[in-house]
């Protein structure tokens, strides 16, 4: 039985249509299943593939396959280093749904195939039909780049674009479900398939928490975990999550939605010169000025609209030269250690309505830390390790938003209303008998502690080593007394410990890391997994180059056959990242 859709010429929007099409297969659906299962042999494959780096792409591809099964397709999802370059040519029917990573780079988990197809030799593609949808950051340059980009090739290689692609802000899920049941009836049109019902149990119930729908959790514990005399502030927090019915894994981030400064609120309320009271309409309703800078909107960054804005009306030759010369590097510089209050101070004839000011700000966004527990052994508590970010710069000390929020802002009575988010690559293996290879200095030792605690619960006989470091070892040495436990109980077979400034030459962990190339080597033959987590523009790169170094001297490999391992231990999920 078919799935009934509108007839093409139907006097409705492109939105009206999906939506009503979207409804017409809802009630099939039910119909169908009333009348019993259908094992659907023929039905057409659409395939799609996600490039994520922290899980948001890979949950909207799970969410469109569930809307394609409602119009009798059926989905194949994939991450896209799953995929050969070769099997692409092979699909009738794809969807591309990517997140872009760092400044327009594309996740780690689509840096293969995109090399694969960027190349002179990638097939033709002529018989696909695709659709992208891009995930992004306007606060970054490359806004979106690698959705842009995977359109943009898969044209050139002769595919047919079967619905314009869409970009997606921060706040993308409103965007996304609107594309998915947009584009899903394209795939369908024409397809004589009918609705395929599941015949195997019914999956896990989801829970009622989530982005738009946070858990009010509590803070049980605060405690300062780098010496006083630091010249960080590095925090452990434990967070109650006991009645929610959440759980979740080592290796997963939990999203935090902070609030803002309440003294950076007043100050910019000041700089407005407004009292706060202004009532304003947000979201549907109206409240006032203070509530809104406080609750709803980011007050740090400013966004682009936002800084034209100001150049344009200060006439600022400096700004407006850096903009219009569009040197991202200089305008970077520029904006180093400001925010928008250092910019409503800066320019104060720029002056702003309350209502006029806010239309020029971005949503708060929730933040994501990597959890530094294991839920099995710790099930009702989420542990974060978050280094506070404050600094002084153009006369006035800086917060980060949510790292202070936590630090503090929060108390017994304080909600902090939060949700998980699975990195389902980001794991302990399965094998118990492998080796873990973890590098993780700074704050980066958070998911680490998971994954230890995590062996430990299993009790699982798989070697760990757990290269480590900071500035110095009397200040800076997190979780100091858990580690050394860890080792003297044989839980931590390895620990190779890199303190930058303990001596006259800098030491860094990718030194231990080279220092300690032949036995690295060794327990990567032997299978063993090799996780880093922690800076992704600096650490990760000297970490990754240390890598391919080890893999060559020890492996006696060329540089070619060097590169050509990692991206095997890539292909197998064996050397996996968690960078910010």
């Amino acid at each position: 039985m078919k799935t009934p859709q509108l007839p093409l010429d139907a006097p409705y929007s492109q939105t009206q249509r999906a939506w009503l099409n979207g409804f017409f297969a809802g009630l099939h659906t039910h119909l169908v299943q009333s009348a019993g299962s259908v094992n659907q042999t023929n039905a057409r494959i659409i395939n799609i593939l996600y490039g994520s780096q922290t899980g948001s792409a890979e949950s909207v591809a799970n969410d469109a396959a569930a809307v394609a099964k409602t119009h009798g397709l059926k989905p194949v999802v994939k991450g896209m280093d799953e995929v050969e370059v070769s099997a692409l040519a092979t699909m009738d029917y794809l969807l591309v749904i990517t997140s872009t990573y760092g400044e327009g780079e594309m996740p780690d988990n689509a840096q293969l195939l995109w090399d694969a197809i960027s190349a002179d030799t990638a097939p033709s593609l002529s018989n696909v039909k695709f659709s992208v949808l891009a995930l992004g950051d306007t606060s970054y340059d490359l806004f979106c780049q690698a959705g842009i980009d995977w359109d943009n090739r898969l044209a050139e290689l002769g595919a047919t674009r079967l619905f314009d692609r869409v970009d997606c802000d921060t706040a993308f899920e409103e965007p996304a479900d609107t594309w998915i049941k947009e584009v899903i009836p394209h795939m369908a049109e024409g397809a004589a398939g009918t609705v395929i019902v599941e015949t195997a149990a019914p999956a896990a119930e989801k829970s009622q928490y989530n982005r738009k729908n946070p858990f009010p959790a509590k803070l049980q514990v605060n405690r300062l975990l780098t010496a006083p005399s630091s010249s960080k502030e590095t925090r452990h927090y434990e967070i109650s999550i006991a009645g929610s019915g959440l759980s979740y894994e080592a290796g997963d981030a939990l999203c935090v939605v902070p609030t803002n400064c309440p003294q950076l609120v007043d100050d910019i309320i000041k700089a407005l010169a407004c009292n706060g009271d202004e009532e304003e309409p947000v979201n549907g309703e109206l409240i006032s000025l203070r509530e809104a800078l406080r609750t709803h909107f980011e007050i740090k960054l400013p966004s682009k609209e936002l800084l034209e804005e100001i150049a344009t009306r200060s006439g600022d030759q400096e700004l407006n030269g850096l903009l219009t010369a569009g040197d991202k590097e200089k305008l970077s510089d520029y904006l180093w250690g400001r925010d928008i209050l250092d910019l409503l101070l800066q320019f104060p004839a720029c002056e702003f309505a309350a209502a006029e000011f806010i239309a020029f700000l971005k949503p708060l966004q929730h933040r994501a830390y990597s959890i530094s527990s294991s839920g099995k052994l710790h099930p009702d508590t989420v542990h974060l390790t978050v280094a506070s970010v404050r600094y002084d710069s153009h006369g006035r000390q800086h917060k980060g938003v949510c790292s202070t929020f936590l630090a503090d802002l929060v108390n017994a009575d304080t909600e902090v209303r939060s949700f998980f988010t699975p990195n389902k690559v980001f794991r302990v293996p399965d094998d118990n008998s492998l080796p873990m290879i973890m590098v993780g200095p700074g704050t980066g030792i958070a998911p680490f502690r998971a994954f230890l605690q995590e062996r430990q619960f299993r009790k699982a006989a798989g070697k760990n080593w757990l290269f480590f470091g900071d500035r110095n070892a009397a200040t800076d040495y997190i979780y100091r007394e858990e580690i050394e436990a860890m080792q003297a109980s044989g839980l931590l077979t390895r620990l190779d410990l890199a303190f930058s400034r303990d001596q006259d030459a800098k030491i860094y962990v990718q030194d231990r890391m080279l220092e300690n190339g032949a036995e690295l080597f060794a327990w990567l033959e032997q299978g063993g997994y090799f996780f880093v987590c922690g800076d992704a523009y600096r650490m990760a790169k000297d970490v990754d180059k240390a890598l391919h170094e080890v893999i060559a001297t020890h492996g006696k490999l060329s540089e070619q056959q060097a590169i050509d391992y990692v991206n095997q231990l890539k292909k197998d999920k064996r050397y996996v990242r968690d960078v910010y």
